[in-house]
């Protein structure tokens, strides 16, 4: 599997996650590459719900994605803590189906 990092993501998952944990978030993916809940109105784009150790999920990181199935690519889009945002706004949603049906 391929991952394909926005600058956006690659700028605030550094913040977010250690290397090790940002690993295993990779590799979380990679054995279940839809593991992630579809967002609606998205075009395929997901998120995953990734705990950040010792805080659980409900306090941790939210990464948007898009897997494209056919070509092995996990596209990272965006990553941003629990406690900035819970879900994207229509707005954000209709941004990234632009971005990924372009890819």
């Amino acid at each position: 599997m391929e991952f394909i990092e926005t600058p956006t993501f690659t700028r605030t998952i550094t913040v977010l996650l250690s290397d090790d944990s940002y690993a295993q978030m990779q590799m979380a993916l990679v054995e279940n590459p839809a593991l992630g809940d579809l967002i609606r109105g998205g075009g395929g784009i997901r998120k995953l719900r990734y705990a950040v150790q010792g805080r659980g999920k409900s306090a941790g990181v939210r990464v948007i994605y898009y897997w494209l199935k056919d070509e092995f690519q996990i596209y990272l889009l965006l990553a941003y803590p629990k406690s900035a945002k819970d879900s994207l706004t229509d707005k954000e949603v209709a941004l990234l189906y632009d971005l990924v049906k372009e890819l």
